[in-house]
C-alpha cells in the first residue's frame, strides 16, 4: 500500500467498473448493483469535496441504502465517516456534531425523523436526507437536500489520501457522560481487510448477512471485505433480526457474522434445528464469550459452514485474534468458552501485570495489543487516549481492560473484563466465570450476573438472571454449587421473559443492574421497560 495511493472506496470502485451488473447490497428486500451503488456513491462525492473543512461527515442512519451510500461517498471522496446511533437521545446527538465539526450529515428516512430543531442547531450547514427540502434550517447558511436535488455530477475516481487520515470513527459507551469516538485510519482498516481476505477467503458468489447496524464496527468488516471481493451484502431489518434462521435460508447467505447472543435466541425459539442452514460456509462470532454448547450447536445447525471465534477491541480495527471451532475444542476451561486462540501474523499481544510489565507465562493479566491495526485514539480526548494507548519500551499499545492469559501452546484466553471483576466479602470473582457456570446448570446462553448491591465501589453480593426455561430455580442453585464455591453463588436468581440487550447486541448488564434499582425483580416483568 502506497501512502500517497489509497482510498477506503478504492477496491469497491474498481469491481463496479469491471462488474456492473453484479448485486451489491440487497436492502429492504431491493437489490442494488455495483454500477448503480457507484454511481450514487460518486454523486454524493462529487457535493462533498467543495465544501471540504473538517473532512468529517455523519451518518445518521442505518440498515438503509442511504445510509451505506453515506458511509461510501465520504469514503469516495477522501473523506473520514462518523456513523451516529438512532437511538441516542437528541441531547446527545447534538452535543457530538458540536464535538465533530462535520461538514455534512446524510440521513436516512430514520434519521430525517430526528431533526428536532435543537439538533438541526447543532448540525452543519449542509444537512443531505430523503425529504430534506421538507425540513426547515435553523440558520442562515444552512442547507437542506435530498440527495438527487444535490447532485450535480459525478466524481470518476475515488479521492487518494495517505495511510495516516483519519478512516472512520465509531463510538463506544464512556464514562464522562458522552461516548468515546475511537478513531482509526485509512492505513489502519486497509491492513486489516488485507490480512482478513486469507482466512475469510470471500468471493464474488458470496452472499454475506448484515445483521448489525452501521454503528457496531463489525459493518466495516463485513462492507469493505465484501465489496472488495465482489459478493453481495444482505442487510437484515429489524423484523428479520427475529427470526434469522428464515432470513439465512430464504437469501441463502454464505457468510454469517454476529454476536453470540443470537445463538441463544435461536435455541430458545427452536429455530436452531440441526442441518438447518446448508448454505453457510462461514459463520464469525465476536463481542461476547462464545460458549462452547452454542459454538457446537450452530456447527450443527449449519453442517457445511466453519465456525470462527473473534476477538478484538474497536479501537484495533475489529479483529486481532481468531480461533476456530475444532473437534476437540480449544477451550478456555475456567469459563467453558472457545478460546480467542492466536493473533493475526501483523498483531503482537501481551499479557500485562498491574505495573504493564508482562505476566509471567501461564499468568493471567490484562490484555495489550500492538501493531499496524491500533487506532488513532478517541476523538477529542487526549488524557484518555494517553491513558489506553500506552508506549512502553519504546513501543505503543492499546490496553484493552479485557483479562487474558496465554497457554503452554501460545493460544490466547479471554478471562473477562478488567471491570467485570468484583469483589465479594474479600474474594474476587469474575462475572464470566460466574456465568459460565450459570449458563450450565440454567441449559441457556442467555444468562448473566451482576453485582448487587454495590455500596462504597465495593459489592455486598451477586445477582443472577436466566431467560424463562424448564430448570427450577432450586435445581439451578444445586447445580450451580457442584462446582462452584458458595461465596461465588448468587443471592438471587431471576427470570425474565427476554434479556436484555445494547445497540450492538450484546446482553446489557446496565439493564439488569436499573431492574434491580427499580426493585422490580417479578419474574412476569421484562426488561424492555428499562432499556
Amino acid at each position: 500500500m502506497q501512502d500517497d495511493n489509497f482510498n477506503l472506496a478504492l477496491a469497491f470502485a474498481r469491481r463496479a467498473r469491471i462488474y456492473p451488473q453484479d448485486p451489491a447490497l440487497v436492502v429492504a428486500g431491493k437489490s442494488c448493483s455495483y454500477g448503480d451503488l457507484a454511481d450514487q456513491v460518486s454523486q454524493l462525492a462529487a457535493a462533498l469535496v467543495p465544501i471540504r473543512r473538517s473532512g468529517r461527515i455523519g451518518v445518521l442512519g442505518t440498515r438503509s441504502l442511504e445510509a451505506y451510500v453515506g458511509i461510501l461517498g465520504a469514503c469516495w471522496a477522501g473523506f473520514a465517516y462518523v456513523p451516529l446511533n438512532l437511538k441516542w437521545p437528541p441531547e446527545r446527538l447534538a452535543a457530538l456534531m458540536r464535538l465533530l465539526e462535520l461538514d455534512a450529515l446524510v440521513c436516512d428516512a430514520n434519521g430525517a425523523a430526528l431533526l428536532s430543531p435543537d439538533v438541526l442547531a447543532a448540525a452543519p450547514d449542509l444537512v443531505i436526507a430523503p425529504a430534506g427540502e421538507g425540513i426547515t434550517p435553523r440558520r442562515e447558511g444552512q442547507r437542506l437536500a435530498s440527495r438527487e436535488r444535490l447532485a450535480k455530477g459525478y466524481m470518476a475516481e475515488p479521492a487518494y489520501v495517505p495511510a495516516d487520515a483519519l478512516g472512520y470513527v465509531i463510538f463506544t459507551s464512556g464514562t464522562t457522560g458522552l461516548p468515546k469516538g475511537v478513531m482509526i485510519s485509512a492505513g489502519s482498516l486497509a491492513h486489516y481487510v488485507e490480512q482478513s481476505r486469507g482466512w475469510t477467503g470471500y468471493r464474488p458468489e458470496d452472499r454475506i448477512g448484515e445483521a448489525c447496524d452501521v454503528t457496531f464496527d463489525l459493518t466495516v468488516h463485513n462492507l469493505f471485505l465484501c465489496l472488495a471481493a465482489g459478493g453481495s451484502l444482505h442487510v437484515m431489518s429489524q423484523l428479520e433480526l427475529l427470526a434469522p434462521a428464515r432470513f439465512i435460508r430464504r437469501q441463502e447467505l454464505t457468510v454469517w457474522m454476529s454476536v453470540p447472543t443470537v445463538i441463544g435466541l435461536m435455541r430458545r425459539s427452536g429455530a436452531l434445528k440441526p442441518g438447518v442452514l446448508p448454505s453457510l460456509r462461514l459463520s464469525i462470532f465476536c463481542g461476547e464469550p462464545l460458549a462452547i454448547e452454542a459454538a457446537q450447536a450452530w456447527a450443527v445447525a449449519a453442517p457445511n459452514s466453519v465456525v470462527e471465534n473473534i476477538y478484538g477491541p474497536t479501537e484495533c480495527t475489529v479483529i486481532g485474534l481468531r480461533q476456530r471451532l475444532t473437534s476437540p475444542p480449544v477451550m478456555t476451561e475456567s469459563r467453558g468458552i472457545l478460546a480467542i486462540g492466536q493473533p493475526y501474523p501483523t498483531m503482537e499481544v501481551a499479557i500485562l501485570d498491574d505495573a504493564q510489565r508482562p505476566a509471567p507465562p501461564g499468568a493471567p493479566g490484562e490484555i495489550a495489543l500492538a501493531g499496524p491495526q491500533v487506532g488513532m485514539g478517541y476523538f477529542g480526548q487526549p488524557e484518555l487516549t494517553a491513558d489506553r494507548f500506552r508506549v512502553i519500551e519504546g513501543k505503543r499499545w492499546y490496553l484493552t481492560g479485557d483479562l487474558g492469559s496465554r497457554d503452554a501452546d501460545g493460544v490466547f484466553h479471554h478471562l473477562g473484563r478488567v471491570d467485570n471483576q468484583v469483589k465479594v466479602k474479600g474474594n474476587r470473582i469474575e462475572l464470566e466465570e460466574v456465568d459460565m457456570h450459570l449458563r450450565r446448570a440454567a441449559g441457556t446462553e442467555l444468562a448473566a450476573t451482576v453485582a448487587w448491591p454495590v455500596t462504597h465501589g465495593s459489592a455486598e453480593g451477586l445477582v443472577s438472571f436466566v431467560v424463562r426455561g424448564e430448570v427450577a430455580e432450586e435445581d439451578i442453585r444445586v447445580r450451580m454449587l457442584a462446582s462452584l464455591p458458595r461465596y461465588m453463588m448468587p443471592a438471587a436468581i431471576h427470570r425474565l421473559e427476554t434479556m436484555p440487550q445494547n445497540v450492538n447486541g450484546k446482553i446489557d448488564r446496565r439493564a439488569l443492574v436499573a431492574l434491580l434499582e427499580l426493585g422490580i425483580p417479578a419474574p412476569a416483568r421484562t426488561l424492555e421497560t428499562v432499556t
